[in-house]
Formats: C-alpha cells, sequence, structure tokens
C-alpha cells in the first residue's frame, strides 16, 4: 500500500488518534507532512501535532548545545583554576602531546564459549543467544552464541594493558581509578571464538584536583571484521 492510500484510509482514525501518527511515520516522511496532507486530505490537526514535534525536536538540540558549552565552560574553568606541580604537571605536559594519537594497541584475546559460560555464572545472564550453542544455531541470526556486551566492557582492564602491576601504564601515580564512561556502543555481534583486541587513543587530558583526568577513546576490534565490536569513551582519574 503507498503512504497517501495508507493516510486516506487512516485518515479517520487520525483524526479521533492525532499523536499516534508519530509512531507511524519516520524522520524523513515528517518533514513532508504538509504535502501528504494535501492529497490525502488529512485532519487539519496533525499539521499541529507535527509541528509541535518539530518544534520539540528543535528545543532538544538546543538544550544539548547549550548543555554542551556549560559543559565545556566548566571544564575549562576547572582547567584553569587546578595548579599541578610535580609528577603531575610533567605528566600533564607529555600527554598534551598525545591528544588525537593512538597511545595502546593490545594482545589478541580469543572469547571462548567457557569464556561466556563464566560470566554468565558470574552475573547470573544466562541467555540463549550467549548460552545455548545448540539453539543459537538454529535460531539465531548469528548462528552461533555471540559474548555479552557486558563481558567485553568487563575485559576493559585486561584488554587495554592497565591492570599490569609490572609495567603499569601510569608508573609515577599513586593510584589509577576507572571514574566511568561517557558512551558505549555496540555495532558488531562478538561471535564465540573471535579474537579481539583493544586500540586506545586519548582525547582529553583535564587537571584536577590531586591529579589528571583522561577521556579514552576505546575501540574493540575483532580480527577479521571491518566493524568494531564495541566502542567506549572511558573516563580515567590519575592521582599522585
Amino acid at each position: 500500500m503507498k503512504v497517501v492510500d495508507f493516510l486516506k484510509h487512516k485518515r479517520e482514525i487520525l483524526a479521533q488518534h492525532p499523536f499516534e501518527l508519530k509512531d507511524w511515520l519516520s524522520p524523513a516522511i515528517r518533514d513532508y507532512w504538509r504535502e501528504f496532507q494535501q492529497k490525502a486530505h488529512l485532519h487539519p490537526l496533525l499539521g499541529r501535532v507535527l509541528d509541535l514535534q518539530a518544534d520539540q525536536q528543535l528545543l532538544q538540540r538546543q538544550a544539548a548545545s547549550q548543555a554542551q558549552a556549560v559543559n565545556s565552560q566548566t571544564a575549562l574553568a576547572e582547567k584553569r583554576s587546578v595548579e599541578l606541580d610535580g609528577e603531575a604537571a610533567i605528566l600533564y605536559a607529555e600527554l598534551q602531546d598525545r591528544i588525537g594519537e593512538e597511545t595502546h594497541v593490545g594482545e589478541w584475546l580469543q572469547v571462548s564459549q567457557s569464556l561466556i559460560d563464566q560470566f554468565a555464572a558470574v552475573t547470573g545472564d544466562h541467555q540463549w543467544i550467549h548460552t545455548n550453542p545448540e539453539r543459537a544455531a538454529a535460531e539465531s541470526p548469528f548462528k552461533t552464541t555471540i559474548a555479552h556486551g557486558f563481558l567485553t566492557l568487563a575485559l576493559l582492564p585486561q584488554l587495554t594493558g592497565s591492570v599490569d602491576e609490572a609495567t603499569p601504564e601510569f608508573p609515577s601515580a599513586r593510584m589509577v581509578v576507572n571514574f566511568g564512561l561517557e558512551q558505549v556502543r555496540f555495532p558488531y555481534p562478538i561471535k564465540v571464538d573471535s579474537n579481539i583486541r583493544a586500540r586506545t587513543k586519548l582525547s582529553r587530558v583535564t587537571p584536577i584536583k590531586g591529579g589528571l583526568e583522561l577521556l579514552k577513546e576505546i575501540k574493540i576490534e575483532i580480527e577479521g571484521i571491518r566493524r568494531p565490536g564495541c566502542v567506549i569513551e572511558s573516563l580515567t582519574r590519575i592521582y599522585f
């Protein structure tokens, strides 16, 4: 059924329940609602609904832009207000020259079914797409089991080499703390027996009280696959 015919067929329902239209139209179609309204002779209230949605989207974009500006100004103010000395000042100067560079490429690690099952046992996540190879082969679109997304995140310390006491990443630091994640995405499933490794890029270094805050972009590479299994923006705090 063509879009216009569909709208004609649904016009009485839409006239009574115009807000349901947002569940049926894609963002691209919403931009041309007047044309559809004219061709399909829809209720004029639909136009007001879509105008309202457009206004809300604009306000959301403006709010996000303002929040980003405020966060940038706050980070800049903190940077200016914190005075670094000693090892913190030395490391800050070194890291400033490496912003935007790839700072670490990890070793390959095989994601075995045993590793997946151990993670499932610890977390209680026994969903069949992870732990049932027979059912996954028959029903999953991936035709095999895949790693939990949170398993990938849990492997970050090992994949990035940040827990190697023999060769610490920041030997002059008193303490290194995982402060959180800015953003996480899983663009491609990590299938069982895949080899993965982490590639880390330094995105930002900010002085904080007692040390430094680092923002890193970490991509989990899957051997033989173009797309990454995971992309993370990670915050680390270093104290001296």
